[in-house]
């Protein structure tokens, strides 16, 4: 990430890092785990007020014994009072090529998401305007139930971070694994060099990651660049009083790698999750998650309700179980990976 002085920083191998000021945004160029620093409190990119604490996400006292309780236990939808983030009628193109054309969706606190589709179809598209990092042609992104403005310079939206993990890996080549895991924090937190690199060896831990803190990133594998790569995306200034839910955004999370570390992964994704249990037999600590793929075992393993784009819009939503037994030809043609059907290549 940056900090609010300098001009560039970044985070994770999985997702791109990006840090402004109150005043004015920096972009980093390692998109690496996009989040949000101000001066004085780090913040992720997208935010919105927080909201009464009856919502049952509101902001939370990291050493009140009760965060264990909010983060490990489900939220029943209770009207909109559930909804973190809230996509409508939204529309991108570059140029002449129209990407997303009136794409309209919500993302619960505790859902697990997978957005899936032909390639093109502007998945990734609407992750990086959901985190901020583009603006709609037109359509509403709302936050929190609140609408945002522009892109991740809004000063007046706050309550909820938002952290994007790219499929490349975007570590600091030049940075050990702990500088890069912590690099938010050396960079924006009040917490001292011993403090930091405590909370680097556990957030590693709890990715399953033990002893690699003085590696290299060229010393490291593909998955294992992507596992360091999550634990850039979930660490935080713990010894703030509060801190917001967290959704993180995957894109092709196990792009590149093979089977075995696909699993993984994927599983790790599952951990870091309210529901889920970490390396370290912990709660996780992520309120939902979205997860572009088009892989069928990141389907099957990490998400439960999915999101089918093609051609620019939602054609088809449904349980993850309910996706091989649609009756939708464009869903079945994509499951089974026929050339025969709807789809042309």
């Amino acid at each position: 990430m940056v900090s609010s002085s300098s001009s560039l920083l970044f985070s994770l191998p999985l997702c791109g890092g990006i840090s402004h000021s109150t005043r004015s945004p920096v972009y980093s160029a390692n998109l690496s785990t996009f989040r949000v620093s101000e001066k004085r409190e780090i913040v992720c990119a997208c935010m919105a007020p927080p909201r009464n604490a009856t919502d049952g996400f509101s902001t939370l006292n990291i050493n009140d014994s009760s965060v264990t309780k909010i983060f490990g236990s489900a939220q029943e939808p209770e009207g909109e009072s559930d909804v973190l983030i809230e996509c409508r009628n939204v529309y991108k193109s570059f140029g002449k090529k129209h990407i997303l054309k009136g794409v309209s969706f919500k993302i619960r606190h505790g859902e697990a998401v997978g957005i899936i589709g032909t390639s093109g179809t502007g998945k990734s598209t609407i992750l990086k305007i959901i985190a901020g990092l583009l603006a709609p042609d037109k359509g509403d992104v709302y936050i929190r139930g609140r609408k945002r403005h522009g892109l991740i310079s809004d000063e007046e939206i706050s309550g909820l971070r938002i952290g994007l993990v790219f499929q490349s890996a975007a570590l600091f080549d030049s940075l050990t694994v702990r500088e890069n895991v912590g690099f938010l924090l050396y960079e924006n937190s009040s917490m001292g060099e011993e403090q930091i690199a405590e909370l680097v060896t556990e957030t590693l831990a709890a990715v399953g990651l033990k002893g690699v803190e003085d590696r290299l990133p060229s010393e490291l594998s593909g998955g294992m660049k992507k596992r360091v790569a999550l634990a850039r995306s979930i660490i935080f200034d713990n010894t703030k009083e509060t801190v917001e839910p967290e959704v993180i955004l995957y894109d092709e999370p196990t792009a590149g790698l093979d089977p075995i570390a696909s699993t993984v992964v994927e599983d790790l994704i599952r951990s870091v999750h309210f529901k889920g249990e970490d390396e370290l037999r912990k709660p996780g600590k992520i309120a939902s998650y979205v997860v572009v793929t088009h892989q069928h075992s990141t389907i099957r393993r990490a998400v439960d309700r999915l999101i089918f784009l093609h051609e620019g819009k939602i054609v088809w939503e449904g349980l993850t179980h309910e996706f091989i037994t649609s009756t939708n030809p464009i869903v079945q043609q994509f499951a089974s990976g026929s050339l025969d059907g709807p789809i042309k290549y």
